[in-house]
């Protein structure tokens, strides 16, 4: 039996719809220092956390301070609960490590407890949040930077795998190892890019 499932073009956002959410994200973390908004501040770190780690929703709601591992060298967190409750470990890239340390400090200045248990992303009362209200999070940060509604929050892990796809030279079995697929024909459907890709190549051929 083959796996049909294709990536198309509504399931990850394009670098350039990349750049428009993270300015926005940005300017709302911004305005929520500015304003003594924490929710702002949250919704763009769970956006980092999405684009940056690939996590599933369920994995997102469940992701403790405790979890981030970014007093070594190679930092990293721990999904301790992953998909059929397997445990694995996503390496964090340089400039996430360091907005890391930084969430941790704000939610701390907001007197929020950042202990081995307790949740990173809260409710303003220390709350976790569910996946209902995470999915809701990030339909109302899409609005605000203008971007398609069909996206889910399911997009932003789509989004990391195929942009790792392509920044580890089609590294399928690296982009298996932090997407926590359990089997490479699931993480196959990355290889869809490659249609994209040769295009280019055989456009500037020659040249």
């Amino acid at each position: 039996m083959t796996y049909s499932w294709i990536l198309d073009e509504e399931k990850y956002l394009k670098i350039e719809e990349v750049k428009i959410l993270r300015d926005t994200c940005r300017k709302l973390k911004q305005e929520g220092i500015k304003r003594n908004n924490p929710v702002f501040v949250r919704d763009w770190f769970m956006i980092e956390l999405g684009l940056f780690t690939g996590l599933r929703v369920e994995e997102m709601a469940d992701l403790n301070c405790g979890d981030l591992l970014i007093d070594n060298a190679q930092s990293s967190l721990i999904v301790r609960k992953g998909k059929g409750n397997k445990k694995r470990v996503v390496l964090l890239n340089p400039v996430f490590k360091k907005e890391c340390l930084w969430f941790l400090k704000y939610k701390q200045s907001i007197h929020q407890e950042i202990n081995e248990n307790s949740c990173v992303l809260c409710s303003i009362e220390g709350n976790t949040l569910t996946k209902r209200a995470l999915q809701k999070d990030f339909k109302r940060t899409m609005k605000k930077a203008g971007l398609p509604d069909h996206y889910s929050i399911h997009s932003l892990r789509h989004t990391f795998g195929s942009h790792l796809y392509k920044s580890s030279n089609h590294n399928l079995r690296l982009v298996q190892q932090q997407l926590g697929h359990s089997s490479i024909r699931t993480t196959e459907v990355y290889a869809s890019l490659m249609a994209e890709d040769t295009k280019e190549a055989i456009k500037n051929l020659y040249k």
